[in-house]
């Protein structure tokens, strides 16, 4: 299917040059991506939307620059973004070794270090085509309590309304944010982590490990550990090492890995469906049994 009318002229306003070229590159939530070459020549990504999804991409087009300030983890320069569309610079695809992998884990300690002043972020939020609180919390407020309100319990809600959670799911779920203080384990001051980091927001490119797409905020280090287990980082190990070198972990962070993951199965279950009811569960429960 061919580009829509005046796309590239979009494109090129929000890069600042004229486009040479422009190819379809899939899509995803509802949006279309294409690559780019502009007119000077670079390679650049564009995610385009039908309608007016300003909210989303200024929260990624933010999160990107604030990951990037961090001055750890790469990520793609932020071209311009309105609307309509974002623009920033192309990844050209690599592959996962256990180097990149060891490189990776490192510089995500970096940035997680780099911290944040308090949970939460200064924009609104979104994760995939979702919105996202990210109201603020002070960071002597302990994040047990701002994860379970600003991240468990709205899409909790919202599955339940939607019926893709029943009345024993959601008790089973309401009793781990009632308990959230005792199995968030110790405290640990506001991390800047990419909050939505599964092993497709993690690029692999010229020997290291790039983030994408992300739903950026003050939060805990472990959720990104955690959603890099969810659906299997290539590596992962390796990962795990690097950072806990660079970065020691509490102890019992392994048991609390079903904890974390909580929030975006959650978020599969109102976007996919009832497919994702059971990861909820044993989540859940796991996190119950830790």
């Amino acid at each position: 299917m061919p580009p829509p009318e005046g796309l590239a002229g979009r494109i090129g306003a929000l890069a600042g040059t004229g486009v040479r070229d422009l190819h379809g590159a899939g899509g995803q939530h509802g949006w279309r991506h294409y690559r780019v070459t502009l007119a000077d020549g670079r390679q650049a990504f564009a995610k385009v939307a039908d309608t007016s999804t300003r909210a989303a991409f200024d929260a990624e087009a933010r999160g990107l620059r604030w990951l990037a300030g961090a001055v750890a983890v790469p990520v793609p320069d932020v071209l311009g973004w309105d609307d309509r569309a974002l623009v920033h610079s192309w990844i050209p695809p690599g592959r996962a070794d256990i180097g990149a992998a060891g490189a990776f884990g490192q510089e995500l300690a970096r940035m997680h270090a780099a911290g944040a002043d308090s949970f939460g972020a200064p924009w609104p939020g979104f994760i995939a085509s979702l919105p996202l609180d990210n109201t603020s919390c002070p960071a002597d407020a302990g994040w047990a309590g701002w994860y379970a309100e600003r991240r468990v319990l709205p899409y909790l809600r919202r599955a339940a309304d939607a019926g893709t959670l029943g009345p024993a799911d959601v008790r089973l779920v309401e009793t781990v944010t009632g308990r959230i203080s005792e199995l968030a384990g110790p405290r640990e001051p506001p991390s800047r982590i990419h909050g939505d980091c599964w092993s497709g927001n993690v690029l692999w490119s010229k020997g290291r490990g790039w983030l994408i797409d992300p739903a950026a905020h003050g939060g805990h280090r472990e959720t990104d550990l955690a959603m890099l287990a969810l659906f299997g980082a290539p590596h992962l190990e390796h990962i795990i090492r690097a950072y806990a070198r660079a970065a020691p972990l509490p102890d019992g962070w392994r048991a609390r890995v079903p904890l974390h993951q909580l929030h975006p199965l959650l978020v599969h279950v109102c976007l996919f469906g009832a497919a994702y009811r059971d990861g909820v569960v044993a989540a859940a429960r796991a996190a119950l049994s830790a």
